[in-house]
């Protein structure tokens, strides 16, 4: 399974289609449910562009997307192709990793309205 996350250095970038990059976490969901491979993906031209974002980690394999805000737009985009969204994380990518894989992390619906134009 792999699981898609926004960055910013080393924490979750907040606006999701200003990301310029994404962790692609790859995750052995056998008795141990552990982290096996993490790399970078350079989103850089793709900012907004939500159909170019989705078809890019659905090109890497990716199963799920952790965000923190994220429009509408994004997340139709995501779920049309099959991508499972749970948005609401904030903080170390590291972290919010641990807590997704303890199952403690908490989808919590957030939409961001906050520019008219665009989503994040």
């Amino acid at each position: 399974m792999k699981i898609a996350l926004p960055k910013d250095g080393e924490m979750l970038n907040q606006h999701f289609g200003r990301s310029t990059c994404f962790a692609i976490v790859d995750i052995d969901q056998g008795r141990e449910n552990k982290v096996v491979h993490t790399k970078e993906v350079s989103t850089e031209g793709l900012q907004h562009n939500h159909e170019g974002l989705a078809d890019l980690l659905e090109n890497e394999g990716v199963s799920v997307v952790i965000a923190g805000g994220m429009g509408e737009n994004a997340y139709n985009a995501l779920e049309e192709k099959g991508l499972g969204v749970v948005k609401g994380a904030s903080g170390k990518i590291e972290d919010i990793m641990q807590k997704y894989l303890q199952g403690d992390l908490v989808n919590k619906e957030t939409t961001c309205a906050c520019h008219g134009e665009h989503s994040h």
